[in-house]
């Protein structure tokens, strides 16, 4: 059975996570990382919100960029992002496993303060 875009999406939110650990991490000025991770995570949980048929996904991610008007290449290039994620997840068998294990990663460990560990 074909995944539909929202539990591919609702795992790559969780996915998310990991990422803003090590962009939390970094020595540099991240504000360009987060505002993608932003616009990222708006779109997926609007994915995971629409529920659209796994055979409409590309199309509906093309119409979040259309409609995005004037910040389009944001979201186009977070749409792209999403759509290789999606693609991926139905070719490659381990990075399927990896998203429906919630993602796990170091990263999210580090980024969280030791009191959130101690629980």
């Amino acid at each position: 059975m074909t995944p539909r875009p929202r539990d591919i999406c609702r795992e790559l939110l969780a996915a998310l996570e990991a990422s803003e650990g090590r962009r939390k991490s970094r020595r540099r000025d991240t504000t360009p990382d987060a505002i993608g991770l932003a616009i990222k995570r708006d779109l997926l949980e609007r994915a995971v919100a629409a529920d659209p048929e796994p055979e409409d996904f590309e199309a509906w991610l093309h119409e979040q960029c259309v409609s995005a008007g004037g910040v389009e290449g944001g979201v186009r290039a977070m749409a792209l992002s999403i759509l290789d994620e999606w693609r991926l997840a139905h070719e490659a068998e381990a990075f399927r496993d990896w998203l429906s294990r919630g993602a796990p990663s170091d990263d999210v460990s580090a980024a969280k303060p030791a009191s959130d560990l101690d629980h």
